[in-house]
C-alpha cells in the first residue's frame, strides 16, 4: 500500500486547524519572564516567555497594544492571555497576546537591579572615574566574538572610515558559561598594551545571551582599566551593567566604530584647512615682521653715525652747491656792476679830468702870471741866504752872501748895505 505524500502548505494548514479546534488553546494565560522584547515601529510588540525549561515567542498586534498601561521591559514577570496559532510560512507556533497583566520582576532582573545599585554605590558609575574617548585613535582594540556580526560590523566600518587603522582583537566568548571570565581577561589582557581605546561588546539578543555583560568580575575589568573603554552590548534598547560602568555607552557595536574611528578623509580635509591656515597666518607674520624689521631698520638707520655723516655731507655739499652758485651769481653780479662802474668811472674820471684839466689851465694862467719866474723874466730876481729864501732885511745882514736867481742863470752878491722901510718911508 503507497504512503500518501502531502504538501508542505497542507501540514501546515492541519496543524494550524489543530491549535484552532483545541479549545484550550484558543484563550490561554501563560506566566514567564520577558525576554527577546522589541517595540516595533508599526506599534506592534515582539517578545518571548520563559522559563527554566522553555521558550515561547509571542506577538501583541497594536490593536491590543494600546491598551497596555505599562511599558513591558526585560526580565519583567508576566501572565499573558492570548490564543495560541501556527504561524503556516514559518510553520512554527506562537502567542497572540491580546492582554498583558504585571507579575513581578523576574529572577534575572532582579539580579540586575540588585548589582547595578550596589555598584552604583560604589561609585562605579559616576562621571569622575570617567576616561574621555581620544579623537584621532589610531589603536583600537576589540573584545568580542571573532565569528558574530558584530566584530563584521566593527572591521567595516572603521576600515571605512579610517584604512590605516590598526584593530586588535581578544577573541572572546560573550555567553553562556565562562563568557564573563573570557572577557574580563580580554579586557585587562588589552589594557596591557597600551592602545588608546577598546571596544567591548557584541550583537542583540535576550537578556540571558546578553548576560556575561551583567556580571561583577566584566564591570570591575572595565573599572579598572586605564585604556578609555566604549560598550557596544546588543541593540539601542539593550542596557547592560557593562553600560553604565564603561567611559562611553553606544547603541550598537557599528556606533562604537564611529565613536571610536575618526573619519580620514575628514581628519586629512581638516588637516589641509589647518595647514593652509598656518601657512596663511606664517605668511601674514612673516609680512608684518618683515615691515616691522625694515621700519626698524630705517629708523636704526637714520639713528647710525654713518647715516647722521653720510646725510651730514650730502647737506655739506649741497650748502657748497648752493654757495657756489650764490658766489657764481654774486661774482657775476659784481663783475657786471664793476664792468659798469668802470665804464661810468672813467668817463667820469675822463669828464673830471677835463674839468680839472681846463682849471688847471686856469689856475696855470693866473699862477703863470704870479709866478717868480714870470716875474724874473720881467726883470725880477729870486735871492736866497743859507739856502733860504730872503723875503725881508731882516733875513740877512751886511757882508752875507746873496744867492740871486736869474731866468738865464745864477750871480752871487754881497750885501754892503742895508736899508729899512718904514710905511713906504726908507731909514
Amino acid at each position: 500500500m503507497a504512503t500518501k505524500v502531502y504538501t508542505v502548505g497542507w501540514i501546515s494548514n492541519y496543524i494550524k486547524n489543530m491549535f484552532v479546534s483545541d479549545y484550550l488553546l484558543r484563550n490561554v494565560t501563560i506566566s514567564g519572564e520577558i525576554s527577546n522584547l522589541k517595540y516595533h515601529s508599526s506599534g506592534h510588540i515582539y517578545f518571548s516567555l520563559k522559563d527554566k525549561t522553555a521558550v515561547l515567542d509571542c506577538i501583541m498586534f497594536k490593536s491590543s497594544a494600546v491598551s497596555l498601561k505599562f511599558r513591558l521591559t526585560e526580565g519583567l514577570k508576566v501572565n499573558v492571555t492570548g490564543r495560541i496559532e501556527n504561524f503556516e510560512k514559518t510553520s512554527k507556533y506562537q502567542l497572540y497576546a491580546t492582554n498583558v497583566e504585571e507579575e513581578g520582576t523576574g529572577e534575572l532582573y532582579k539580579r540586575f537591579e540588585q548589582l547595578k545599585t550596589e555598584l552604583m554605590e560604589r561609585g562605579m558609575f559616576d562621571e569622575m572615574y570617567k576616561t574621555p574617548i581620544g579623537k584621532y585613535n589610531q589603536r583600537v582594540g576589540i573584545v568580542t566574538s571573532p565569528t558574530g556580526a558584530a566584530i563584521e560590523d566593527i572591521v567595516n566600518v572603521s576600515k571605512r572610515r579610517n584604512p590605516y587603522v590598526n584593530l586588535f582583537l581578544y577573541p572572546a566568548l560573550v555567553q553562556g558559561e565562562g563568557a564573563c571570565i573570557d572577557i574580563a581577561k580580554g579586557i585587562k589582557r588589552l589594557d596591557e598594551m597600551g592602545l588608546d581605546v577598546i571596544i567591548v561588546g557584541r550583537g542583540g539578543g535576550s537578556i540571558e545571551d546578553l548576560w556575561a555583560f551583567n556580571e561583577e568580575v566584566v564591570a570591575e575589568a572595565i573599572f579598572n582599566a586605564k585604556t578609555p573603554i566604549i560598550s557596544a552590548v546588543g541593540h539601542q534598547t539593550d542596557y547592560t551593567i557593562a553600560d553604565f560602568v564603561s567611559d562611553l555607552r553606544a547603541p550598537t557595536p557599528s556606533a562604537a566604530a564611529e565613536l571610536a574611528v575618526f573619519e580620514y578623509s575628514k581628519f586629512s580635509d581638516e588637516l589641509n584647512q589647518y595647514v593652509y591656515s598656518l601657512k596663511n597666518y606664517l605668511r601674514n607674520c612673516i609680512n608684518r615682521d618683515k615691515f616691522r624689521i625694515s621700519n626698524y631698520a630705517s629708523k636704526l638707520k637714520s639713528k647710525s653715525p654713518t647715516y647722521k655723516l653720510d646725510t651730514k655731507k650730502f647737506r655739506i655739499c649741497e650748502y657748497e652747491r648752493l654757495l657756489r652758485e650764490k658766489v657764481d651769481f654774486k661774482l657775476s653780479e659784481a663783475k657786471d656792476k664793476t664792468i659798469d662802474y668802470n665804464q661810468k668811472m672813467s668817463a667820469l674820471i675822463k669828464e673830471k679830468l677835463v674839468n680839472r684839466k681846463h682849471r688847471l689851465s686856469l689856475f696855470a694862467s693866473k699862477l703863470s702870471g704870479k709866478s717868480p719866474l714870470e716875474k724874473i723874466g720881467r726883470g725880477y730876481a729870486f735871492a736866497e741866504a743859507g739856502g733860504k729864501g730872503v723875503c725881508s732885511i731882516n733875513d740877512i745882514k751886511k757882508g752875507d752872501r746873496i744867492n740871486l736867481s736869474l731866468p738865464d742863470g745864477k750871480a752871487v752878491c754881497t750885501v754892503d748895505d742895508i736899508t729899512r722901510r718904514n710905511h713906504g718911508r726908507e731909514e
